[in-house]
């Protein structure tokens, strides 16, 4: 099931094309004054401003949220952090527009950044575009389910050659050389998201506290620190197609900076074996299409292609499951209180928070392992 669309059209235009099936006309979609935006663009960019301004909420992300904006002939994307409740810095827009704008000099598949803008007054939170890319976002089973074999393999595939391509790349090399603290990255990325969560609980979360402690008192020193990492790197993250199969686009760079590449690989683990292969996730907006129980390649297989195309020394992984299942268990944490808050757009929020307790628990039998 796909999340429906949300179109609107600046006041007193009419629809260049009729509404797309599914969607809602209004003033303004929610998080977006297109009046304002506008009268910015026309200012700024005003090759993007040459006719009746339309925006569709493109759903399914739980996070920033994400608008195709049609001017005239013209369609590009905008990003904007989500309404309500925010996780300082994790809704960056210079630097996820920064890093895309650098990463276009490299292999790695990125959108074309178009304009950032860091005034909240312009639409109610800052902003930045990017162009639009051609391909699906592959979410669900009713996406996956169609695939062959063959196909899914495939993608699978892909995706992990394009997260080797990205670690391989030199910060420096592309301006990026300061664009964090590569020392310490791992116990530091403890404590920022346990003080992440102290900021979006709502409700008790047994195990959680354990499972903090356990990561800050175990942290390695990640011999691999000092690479650009995604920060939340999935199959669901990129832009992709199936014919041929290829990633056109890797998108969501919110929480991009310079760390541990397994940081990467663990989270996507998280996703991939722990989610994607539990039949508890079942329907669940987050990981319903991904990983074995979908048809897909399991996680080892995932990282022995990837060992095959980096560099990274993968060693042991299960204390960077562990930190990727504290981490998205914070992440749908704070997705369930926006929600309960009613500051959640489109559909599929209402079961984010039952993945929280079953990301603790298996989080701790892997923070466990020896």
């Amino acid at each position: 099931m796909t999340d429906p669309a949300v179109d609107a059209l600046r006041p007193g235009t009419a629809p260049a094309t009729p509404p797309e099936r599914g969607s809602t006309p209004t003033a303004s979609p929610a998080g977006l004054d297109l009046d304002r935006l506008a009268g910015y663009l026309a200012e700024h960019r005003p090759e993007l401003a040459t006719g009746p301004l339309r925006a569709r909420l493109i759903a399914g992300g739980k996070s920033n949220l994400t608008y195709l904006l049609r001017a005239g002939e013209h369609e590009v994307v905008l990003r904007r952090p989500p309404l309500g409740h925010v996780l300082a810095t994790a809704h960056d827009m210079a630097r996820e527009f920064r890093v895309i704008s650098a990463l276009a000099r490299t292999d790695v598949p990125v959108p074309a950044a178009l304009l950032h803008c860091p005034d909240p007054d312009v639409i109610g939170a800052p902003f930045y575009l990017m162009e639009r890319v051609p391909g699906e976002v592959f979410r669900t089973r009713a996406q996956t389910d169609p695939l062959s074999t063959e196909q899914r393999r495939e993608l699978a595939m892909a995706m992990m050659d394009t997260l080797a391509a990205l670690h391989a790349v030199e910060p420096a090399s592309v301006g990026l050389a300061d664009f964090g603290r590569p020392e310490g990255y791992l116990a530091r990325q403890v404590r920022r998201w346990a003080g992440q969560l102290e900021r979006s609980r709502s409700r008790p979360l047994p195990g959680i506290e354990e499972l903090r402690d356990l990561l800050a008192a175990t942290a390695p020193e990640g011999a691999n620190a000092g690479r650009i990492v995604h920060g939340d790197y999935r199959l669901d993250n990129l832009l992709a197609t199936v014919d041929p199969v290829a990633v056109r686009a890797v998108l969501d760079w919110e929480m991009a900076t310079l760390g541990d590449p397994l940081a990467d690989l663990g989270l996507l683990l998280t996703y991939w074996d722990v989610l994607g292969g539990s039949e508890a996730a079942a329907g669940n907006p987050v990981a319903d299409g991904l990983g074995p129980r979908a048809g897909f390649p399991t996680g080892g297989e995932l990282i022995e292609r990837y060992a095959g195309r980096s560099d990274v020394d993968v060693g042991p992984l299960h204390w960077h499951v562990a930190l990727g299942c504290f981490k998205l268990a914070v992440i749908c944490e704070g997705i369930h209180y926006r929600h309960t808050l009613g500051q959640t757009l489109g559909e599929g929020f209402d079961r984010i928070g039952e993945m929280v307790a079953p990301l603790v628990a298996h989080g701790l039998t892997a923070a466990r392992e020896r």
